[in-house]
């Protein structure tokens, strides 16, 4: 059984090696969690590590290839810390990143809180309390060697291989309200290397269903979700490779197109 002293510690290490640009094998036995509610304890902890609140979540392994690629069976829950929030335009260093890949997103912004409740909530329940859709780019990393073989429980615990958002302005209501989310298009352009295509079907189906799924998961495991967070719901493609000198570019077909370069 793990203690609330082993979730600190457990968080306390990976916290030193991300700020380090280091990777580990594993973490050691006494704080390796054993199942998921273990791992998101050890996840929690993290936040002592932030200055700010937390200022939404994340989704990763929403489809059967991402999933197949980090041997697991299904999504996970991470959160997003405001340190890691960028600008449209930004530099961003890969020196310690061991994934070195951007993922093209929707995220959704709340505007209301969703706490903790058995049985979780409709589908309903959780269209009415978003506020506004972004388009966002994820920069994935993790703490691990290795981390196609540690399993779901170490990959939570290291925050589902949260690190780097960009979260670009909100679309308009017009073109996203009564739209069908799964059937929308983005594109990924990086200078030299052409374009690479995705579409929201990518996204556990549906990047509505892929919301509901967070919220649901959040409320199983006791984390509440925040009025004016936002939740990034997983890669509508492959994800791009990305190497320093990069330049990465999207093109949603609406809204402001996002760029982020790579040194």
């Amino acid at each position: 059984m793990m203690t609330d002293a082993d979730a600190r510690a457990a968080a306390d290490l990976l916290a030193r090696h991300r700020q380090a640009g280091r990777q580990i094998d594993h973490l050691p036995g006494p704080l390796r969690p054993g199942t998921r509610a273990e791992a998101y304890r050890i996840q929690t902890a993290l936040e002592a590590h932030s200055r700010h609140p937390v200022a939404g979540w994340k989704i990763a392994a929403t489809s059967a290839a991402g999933q197949a690629h980090i041997n697991v069976d299904g999504p996970l829950a991470g959160r997003i810390f405001r340190e890691g929030l960028l600008e449209n335009g930004d530099t961003v260093p890969l020196a310690g990143n061991n994934m070195r890949v951007a993922e093209l997103e929707f995220a959704f912004r709340l505007g209301r809180d969703l706490p903790p409740r058995k049985g979780g909530y409709t589908m309903d329940e959780v269209r009415a309390a978003v506020a506004s859709l972004h388009p966002a780019i994820e920069i994935p990393a993790s703490r691990y060697t290795d981390f196609c073989a540690v399993g779901a429980a170490a990959l939570i615990a290291d925050n589902s291989c949260a690190l780097a958002f960009l979260i670009g302005p909100a679309f308009d209501p017009g073109d996203w309200r009564d739209r069908d989310l799964a059937a929308w298009t983005v594109t990924a352009h990086v200078d030299g290397r052409g374009d690479t295509h995705g579409i929201g079907a990518n996204v556990l189906g549906d990047p509505w269903r892929a919301l509901h799924w967070l919220v649901n998961e959040c409320a199983a495991h006791g984390m509440a979700l925040d009025d004016g967070q936002v939740i990034s719901t997983g890669t509508c493609l492959v994800p791009v490779p990305v190497e320093p000198g990069d330049v990465l570019t999207t093109d949603y077909g609406a809204g402001e197109a996002l760029t982020l370069r790579f040194a």
